[in-house]
């Protein structure tokens, strides 16, 4: 075994790859909340991007190295310690057996990602080695993180060459959001559609990696409760009847019956999971055409530090 976990937190799992080309059988993608930043951790150790790491919420963790690692925290600002002594995020890491690493709460930000040399063993269900909590698949043994879990790497020999992540990529954390979105589905059942852009909400009590609420403004809608199921996927917001908006996120349902009035851009589904409760979020509107766009030149951007952007995000 390589960890030992002290404390897990509010909901620390396994995470990896997103499982594609299931939903049509109903199952979701899970994977990364936020894949840019599990990437990023990965790169500081030597892994590829969908390496099993662990992905830490709000309340942080703490754990017992049983062997010589390196690792790497990223995502969520936080406090890190090793051993009591401040170390940094974006940096590669060296613990010997014994250490301990303390993870803190969640200063700016929902998730940080601890990356391991080597990767983390996990079970790998249907294409993936992500944890899908609702179901129970993947990671380990389908489920949260629970204090005395003691975890193996797949390659436990592997020492990562020190390195950090460039100032330029290091997404910031924030406590005021803008993501892109366009128009949807059922957009049209709108009866001001305009309210959905370059207006204020807050993120609500009700989030989660299913989806969250979108908390500040109503909507008048003509769905009337009375819409069949139909496709949805993550980053789409759907409309109840009750006019109070929900975005849905990397666990999100494969169906659903409520209207899709926007979906959030390809180029900024991974700020999903950095939305935390309280946050300010205002969505600008795009053309599909701009987003087209917009997402090449954000590959284009992160291909130098990240050659396999392109799968990420």
């Amino acid at each position: 075994m390589t960890i030992r976990i002290l404390k897990p937190g509010l909901q620390t799992t396994i995470q990896a790859a997103p499982r594609t080309g299931l939903r049509h059988l109903g199952v979701p993608a899970s994977g990364a909340a936020d894949p840019l930043s599990m990437a990023l951790a990965n790169r500081l150790v030597g892994n590829g991007p969908f390496a099993p790491a662990l992905e830490v919420t709000l309340t942080g963790m703490a754990f017992e190295a049983q062997l010589e690692v390196s690792l790497a925290v990223t995502g969520a600002t936080a406090k890190c310690t090793i051993n009591e002594r401040a170390v940094p995020q974006h940096e590669t890491l060296q613990v010997n057996a014994g250490d301990q690493v303390v993870i803190g709460t969640a200063e700016h930000g929902a998730r940080s990602y601890i990356a391991f040399a080597g990767g983390l063993v996990a079970s790998d269900i249907l294409g993936s080695s992500s944890t899908y909590l609702p179901a129970g698949l993947g990671g380990h043994q389908g489920r949260a993180l629970r204090r005395d879990d003691r975890l193996a790497l797949d390659r436990p020999t592997c020492v990562a060459q020190p390195m950090r992540t460039p100032d330029e990529f290091k997404p910031p954390m924030l406590v005021s959001w803008t993501l892109r979105a366009g128009r949807s589905c059922e957009t049209n059942l709108l009866l001001e559609p305009e309210k959905l852009y370059d207006r204020r909400f807050e993120i609500g009590d009700r989030s989660d990696r299913m989806g969250m609420k979108l908390e500040g403004q109503k909507f008048d809608i003509r769905s009337e409760g009375r819409m069949p199921s139909a496709p949805v996927f993550p980053g789409i917001v759907q409309c109840p009847e009750d006019g109070e908006l929900f975005m849905l996120s990397v666990d999100a349902q494969t169906t659903g019956g409520y209207a899709r009035v926007a979906k959030v851009i390809r180029a900024d589904l991974h700020l999903l999971g950095q939305l935390r409760p309280g946050n300010r979020l205002t969505l600008i509107e795009r053309t599909d055409a701009a987003a087209q766009v917009e997402l090449l030149k954000k590959h284009a951007y992160w291909q130098a530090w990240l050659p396999d952007i392109a799968w990420v995000i």
